[in-house]
């Protein structure tokens, strides 16, 4: 296994690589790496039975992605070239330092730089010290004290409530947006519930133990989403895109890991993009840097588009689920040879080869709508089991069928087993018929129970296609900003 940095053979692309984890973000990351020409074999750890259905790919269901030492010996004994790490579990368990330590290439950050995802108190605090604005918020390890400041956010003139955000490894779900102090009472009880008594809290916040939650004011606009590539000091980013949290059309029901995404984001211009990435993704990165936690993987930064311009409102240290399926069948580019390139610390070599110029991958032009599919009683206590029709219709109808939540059994029948089963992909020339494509397969899959939105990319401006998105003029203002200094 060679992990020489730098070197013209390892930047132009990995031959074999390992991807960690078994969703629907990891299938689309080993659809998009199969199919490019210098990759000879993709390793899925655990991967999935659909997942091993791809070609190339082989998937080893006996190891777990959060152990470290069966990371490390199953990328020693087949001699991988990279490793791409999907989920934020493993990132936390400290996979990646032990596999950086042994010298293997890897696509994610180690642990003290991804805690900028697990820790919400963290990631305002290296906002702040990078002067990326985020919303007014605070940190507590005591009930009272949320309680008091959640209150004050709540009779602010003009106020729109409040945001109660667990600070920990919360897979998507700890975010309770409350319209008003009554809703922000009880999230806060019950976070706090079982929490230690003030005087024990007082202490755990000296000790530099982390916080229970993190209160936000709740701030009003869109949500977009800004996925770049990185390296300690360089960031390329992915186009944007939008996701949809709630469980329900129009927004109605809990919130969920997400229940669709689409790209291009009409509001979100990636003429603009480019810009955001310096003022965010860059000075996040070199702060990192600065606190001795390099930053080499998937940033993701989520974004409200507010009237006052874009605020950044959290980070994750990987790729979104299920905005990556939303966006990889869009790249123009490989991915494999950038996903090296950032693991060894060269990301512009790599996108020099490449031939890229900017900060933004290139598209092919189409936009794509993928729709999730979900099982009965997500997101509380998800059914198993579920017998699942219509796969092979979707198909032909011309849909990426990306599987989360499946299993196969004996009989070749797939069968839910998990919160989101699967995203359902359409691709057009606009978002209107990448739409249309992805609800007429989604609209092949059934089982007993299945839950989804019909409302996916739905509300959009006129004329709102790949081209015009590009190409439009900002709605949106980055007025007040300045790189490099506290917002």
């Amino acid at each position: 296994m060679s992990s020489q940095a730098g070197s013209s053979q390892q930047v132009a692309g990995a031959a074999r690589v390992l991807v960690l984890g078994g969703g629907g973000r990891e299938h689309a990351l080993v659809w998009s790496l199969a199919r490019e020409a210098g990759v000879e074999a993709v390793i899925v750890a655990p991967g999935s039975d659909a997942i091993g259905e791809e070609p190339k790919v082989r998937c080893v269901p006996g190891v777990i992605a959060t152990d470290p030492a069966a990371v490390l010996a199953l990328a020693t004994a087949d001699d991988v070239d990279l490793v791409v790490v999907g989920p934020e579990a493993p990132l936390a368990a400290g996979v990646v330092d032990v596999l950086e330590e042994a010298g293997v290439p890897t696509f994610g950050p180690i642990r003290s730089a991804a805690r900028i995802e697990w820790s919400k108190a963290f990631c305002r605090e290296v906002a702040a010290a990078a002067g990326v604005r985020m919303a007014r918020g605070e940190a507590f390890w005591a009930l009272e004290p949320a309680l008091a400041f959640a209150r004050d956010l709540a009779a602010a003139p003009g106020s729109r409530g409040a945001v109660v955000k667990a600070d920990g490894l919360m897979a998507g779900k700890g975010v309770t947006v409350c319209d008003d102090f009554a809703r922000a009472e009880t999230a806060l009880r019950a976070l706090f519930a079982g929490a230690p008594a003030a005087a024990e809290a007082e202490a755990a916040r000296l000790a530099g133990r982390p916080p229970v939650v993190v209160v936000e004011e709740r701030l009003v606009g869109a949500e977009a989403s800004l996925i770049a590539l990185c390296d300690d000091h360089g960031a390329l980013a992915l186009p944007p895109a939008r996701d949809h949290k709630r469980l329900l059309d129009d927004d109605r029901g809990p919130n969920t890991g997400g229940m669709g995404a689409y790209s291009p984001v009409p509001d979100l211009p990636e003429s603009l993009c480019a810009t955001l990435v310096d003022m965010i993704h860059v000075p996040i990165l070199a702060e990192l840097t600065r606190r001795g936690a390099p930053f080499r993987g998937a940033l993701y930064a989520g974004l409200m588009l507010t009237p006052e311009g874009p605020v950044l409102i959290e980070c994750n240290a990987r790729f979104g689920d299920p905005e990556v399926q939303a966006l990889l069948p869009r790249l123009a580019v490989p991915l494999g040879p950038l996903l090296l390139g950032a693991a060894l610390g060269d990301l512009a070599g790599a996108a020099a080869e490449l031939g890229l110029v900017g900060r933004m991958l290139p598209t092919t032009g189409d936009a794509a709508v993928a729709i999730v599919l979900a099982a009965a009683n997500y997101p509380e206590t998800p059914r198993k089991g579920d017998p699942i029709g219509g796969l092979a219709e979707a198909a032909r109808a011309g849909a990426t069928v990306f599987h989360a939540g499946t299993v196969r059994g004996a009989d070749g029948q797939y069968r839910t087993n998990g919160g989101r089963v699967l995203s359902v992909v359409g691709l057009g020339s606009t978002l209107a018929a990448a739409r249309a494509n992805a609800e007429k397969a989604a609209d092949k899959v059934t089982w007993e129970g299945m839950q989804r939105r019909h409302d996916i990319a739905a509300r959009l401006p006129a004329a709102a296609d790949a081209k015009a998105a590009a190409a439009s003029p900002a709605p949106i203002s980055t007025a007040g900003w300045e790189v490099g200094k506290p917002a």
